[in-house]
């Protein structure tokens, strides 16, 4: 927290803080994972990258450079003992200032790392989830920026998130604001159809995900024909295959949507082949893909 290494228990806000009332902090989610060389953060620099700038889109001027943050987040995986973890840098507007003028409430930054599993659960990846096309709409661009990556912006998700779960279905799938498919709660959406793997534009309201990226390359790289456009909600009925993609999602197929089965029902051979690369990429398996992998150096213990 703000360069010091604080006690779990110990990490505190004050309860007027800024971004605690007005959702004035933006984040990452990254994942280190298992691999022959040590823990390995999934494309570190990239997501870092992304929090500085969603850092700017909201007049957050971040006060730690960006090789600092990936000292200290190094640092923290490697003190934690952790071989693989889920990483949260934060950055928010803390204590001083009342009312939505923030400017003057200060920038604080801190970073945490625990042991998490897949977030829709280990069985979500073999088997497929069960999502419902959300009555919420997926924030608007018109209205707040979609290219970031904002607390705030989060209770669009949640509301969305509650509203599936509710009804009895693992995830949602939010539509724009012009009834394009947009995404998941906290997932990219990719949809295999007539022989292409289609995914939402960014254009159309979406977090441009790191895991998106990769999963675009290494279908690519397979040889897949890899298409940004528009989706109709009725093309994720008419789909063959459709799998969601995110850092604390990893790739997910989806089985169902709205009661209607994706292809058959079962996850599909695009989505397993995809799946397959990508589990490599992370654990290191996949020789193309190592410069992906930050690998943190473990100082040797003594026996």
């Amino acid at each position: 927290m703000n360069g010091d290494l604080v006690a779990w228990e110990d990490a505190k806000v004050h309860v007027l803080s800024h971004g605690l009332h007005y959702g004035t902090g933006v984040f990452e989610g990254i994942r280190a994972y298992e691999t022959d060389a040590g823990p390995a953060i999934f494309r570190h620099r990239d997501h870092l990258e992304r929090l500085y700038k969603s850092a700017e889109l909201y007049y957050m001027p971040v006060p730690y450079g960006l090789e600092e943050l990936r000292s200290a987040t190094h640092e923290l995986v490697a003190r934690n003992g952790l071989s693989a973890c889920y990483i949260r840098p934060l950055v928010f507007r803390g204590y001083g200032q009342m009312g939505l003028y923030p400017l003057e409430a200060p920038v604080d930054v801190a970073i945490a790392v625990w042991a998490w599993g897949a977030y829709l659960g280990e069985e979500s990846k073999r088997t497929g989830i069960r999502a419902k096309v959300s009555s919420w709409r997926r924030i608007s661009p018109d209205s707040l920026i979609p290219h970031a990556k904002a607390s705030g912006q989060y209770l669009n998700s949640v509301l969305a998130k509650i509203e599936s779960q509710k009804a009895g279905y693992e995830e949602a799938i939010l539509l724009d604001d012009h009834g394009y498919v947009c995404e998941g709660s906290g997932e990219n959406i990719f949809v295999a159809r007539e022989g292409q793997l289609v995914t939402p534009p960014q254009t159309a309201s979406i977090l441009d995900g790191i895991n998106r990226k990769s999963v675009m390359q290494i279908a690519r790289d397979l040889g897949h024909d890899v298409v940004e456009r528009n989706l109709a909600r009725a093309e994720l009925y008419l789909a063959d295959e459709i799998f969601l993609s995110g850092t604390a999602a990893e790739i997910v197929p989806v089985r169902e949507i709205d009661d209607h089965a994706v292809g058959d029902g079962r996850p599909g051979p695009v989505t397993r082949e995809v799946q397959a690369v990508f589990e490599d990429a992370l654990h290191g398996r996949a020789e193309r893909y190592r410069d992906w992998l930050d690998v943190v150096k473990v100082p040797e213990r003594a026996a």
